[in-house]
């Protein structure tokens, strides 16, 4: 059933983030099951979280306003050295506001009229509102972000999953995904997001030397205890949003559910438990034109019918290969990312619950207006894929 080799965490710190996944998301499932699951509030946790963040936010204002100090007070010596080393590092640390992807193909309400009525209409039955721009790459994952200083909406689709999943699972998708924006995430305010980062900065600049010499294992001491204390620091701010984290997860599956029904919200979860045999098909089809470029198919032609392969091997998967991936998840703890519960416990949890029906449908016509408005961003991101992007 599973003969692959552990998963190994990159770090203490990601095993623990997965540890905690496991751990709430077996909690909450218990929870959410009998209690119901009402929406994100306001705690002493939360609390908390937030003053840790602001406390990390202080660290980098510190630097900065000390640096300042030392580079322009300083007379001659090390201090403007020391002062322009603190400015860089707050510099490092700073608050970051993403741009649109510059590497992705991105569309606007102009360029796919469709389809951002749609992701209205799947906003409206969340109770919130739809998104600026829509990104498209060959992920086999789906997300929702914001870009810009005013904050705006983005959501990301990614083919390598979008392209297996049936239109109710896909509007499952959209609604669990819209549905971050509903309850709102944390992890994705701009407080604990970027603290979350700096975090992970600091934890880079204070990386252990590998293979060091004399000065560099004198070096790895003295960043030792610094080390630790960012180190614990990031696992505190862990512990205190990944609880509702995961939680906001739950509740955007049930958003799933209510937008494309709950036999959509499940398939859309065996959708992510097969992801990974998509990404190797995607990885497949690009070696093998690249080896057959000399006197084998053409590219144009390899292009156009990728998305085809891949939706066709999707439906080829078996059965019981479902149920050995879903008893894999058990045992292994799958998720999408360190924040999200176990999917066979997200699985589970949507099947305890009511049967729910569609409440967003799409006809053929409809259907067919929204592969038109995504082919040409299917075309690009499949002529990226073939060429080894």
């Amino acid at each position: 059933m599973d003969p692959g080799e552990p998963e190994e965490p990159d770090g203490r710190l990601e095993a623990l983030r997965r540890r905690l996944a496991r751990q709430h998301g077996e909690r909450l499932l218990a929870e959410v099951t009998t209690d119901g699951l009402p929406r994100p509030r306001r705690d002493a946790v939360s609390v908390l979280a937030l003053a840790l963040a602001l406390a990390v936010h202080g660290v980098t204002a510190a630097l900065f306003v000390g640096g300042l100090l030392l580079v322009v007070l300083g007379r001659g010596g090390a201090f403007p050295v020391l002062g322009a080393l603190c400015l860089f590092i707050a510099w490092l640390l700073r608050p970051r506001f993403p741009r649109l992807p510059e590497d992705e193909q991105v569309l606007h309400r102009a360029d796919a009229p469709e389809l951002f009525a749609l992701i209205d209409e799947i906003a409206g039955t969340v109770g919130t509102t739809g998104v600026h721009a829509v990104a498209v790459n060959g992920e086999t994952n789906a997300s929702v972000s914001t870009y810009g200083l005013r904050r705006r909406r983005l959501l990301t689709i990614g083919l390598g999953l979008w392209e297996i999943l049936t239109t109710d699972q896909r509007i499952a998708l959209l609604g669990h995904e819209l549905g971050h924006y509903a309850n709102g995430d944390t992890r994705q305010g701009v407080v604990l997001g970027n603290a979350l980062h700096s975090l992970d900065t600091w934890r880079y600049l204070l990386s252990r030397i590998e293979r060091p010499t004399l000065p560099e294992a004198l070096l790895n001491a003295l960043y030792l205890v610094p080390r630790s204390v960012v180190v614990g620091v990031a696992a505190a701010l862990d512990h205190l949003t990944l609880r509702a984290t995961q939680r906001g997860e739950y509740l955007a599956d049930s958003f799933a559910a209510r937008c494309g029904s709950t036999e959509a919200a499940v398939g859309l979860m065996d959708g992510l438990l097969v992801s990974g045999f998509a990404a190797a098909t995607l990885l497949r089809e690009s070696n093998a034109l690249r080896s057959h470029r000399a006197g084998g198919r053409a590219a144009g032609e390899a292009d156009s019918g990728l998305w085809d392969r891949l939706a066709a091997h999707a439906e080829s998967i078996p059965a019981s290969e479902y149920e050995r991936q879903r008893r894999r998840s058990a045992l292994r703890g799958h998720s999408v990312d360190s924040t999200h519960p176990p999917t066979h416990l997200r699985r589970a949890r949507l099947l305890a619950g009511a049967a729910l029906p569609a409440t967003v449908t799409v006809d053929s016509a409809r259907s067919a207006a929204l592969r038109a408005e995504l082919s040409g961003a299917r075309d690009r991101v499949a002529r990226r894929i073939m060429n080894g992007g």
